[in-house]
């Protein structure tokens, strides 16, 4: 699989479009524990994360809950999948309501061989349009892994950073459900403990990484009522699973996500 060759695939784009209405809104709300969205006409950064989804086929859906390999995405064998990171600039605010243009192209695609085994880096450019002026640019990191294998447990590798906020943040299997259904991911490591306990070797259910991103964004946002966020980066770091007593920390610029033992799951900045 390193040797894999998959240089033809960079470049590849595609161009969709949606509207962004507000029903997505009012659930994203809901999930993130608001009476109503308080958010005004404009949508909050991330929330375009909400639209542009991966409606295939039922025939289509493999046996992990993700599009079968191949499409726009390349057909990487590997069956481990995950959003690993991603950096986003804000150029200008989305209005609720309005049509957007979506224009994605595979950036990059490496394969790197290791300790861990074979992995698959695959870099997507997303560029958003309103009425052809850009709105977001965004590159996401997505990683192909190979299947689980048993290892050794580590001792926890604890942070030692000291936030000026902090916010707790323990989501359960209801929460994960709610934000598969308005992302509409079918990934079934968020959903079907048997299959990811015994499939992709988990401990149980694994929280989403772009809603630990989001909410991430949110502890910002209300940390900085005011500000207008310009843009924003996140780093997977660890797994974070249902039933852990995580906490949103922000120091400055910086937040991340940290998990009961005190390890960080996720880093992540705003400018």
């Amino acid at each position: 699989m390193s040797g894999a060759d998959y240089s033809a695939w960079i470049g590849r784009s595609e161009t969709q479009t949606d509207v962004l209405s507000a029903a997505p809104l009012r659930g994203l709300a809901a999930l993130l524990d608001y009476e109503a969205p308080p958010w005004g006409d404009l949508a909050p950064p991330l929330a375009h994360w909400l639209y542009f989804l991966p409606t295939v086929a039922q025939h289509l859906i493999d046996v992990d809950g993700h599009p079968k390999r191949g499409g726009f995405l390349p057909p990487v064998e590997l069956p481990r999948r995950m959003w690993a990171g991603g950096r986003l600039i804000f150029h200008a605010p989305l209005a609720v309501g309005v049509q957007v243009e979506r224009v994605s192209t595979i950036a990059d695609v490496k394969a790197k061989a290791g300790a861990s085994g074979d992995m698959v880096f695959v870099t997507v450019r997303h560029v958003l349009r309103v009425n052809d002026l850009d709105a977001v640019t965004e590159m996401q990191d997505i990683v192909y892994r190979g299947a689980s294998k048993s290892e050794p447990a580590k001792a926890p590798q604890l942070d030692a950073r000291i936030a000026e906020h902090e916010r707790a943040f323990a989501p359960d299997a209801t929460m994960l459900f709610r934000f598969s259904a308005l992302t509409f991911n079918a990934h079934r490591i968020h959903y079907d403990l048997d299959y990811a306990k015994n499939d992709e070797g988990y401990p149980g259910l694994v929280v989403h990484g772009p809603y630990i991103a989001t909410a991430l964004m949110d502890h910002a946002m209300r940390t900085s009522p005011s500000a207008q966020f310009k843009s924003f980066e996140f780093r997977a770091q660890r797994p974070l699973f249902v039933g852990d007593a995580a906490i949103l920390c922000r120091a400055g610029n910086d937040l991340w996500c940290r998990n009961g033992a005190g390890e960080v799951t996720m880093s992540a900045r705003v400018g």
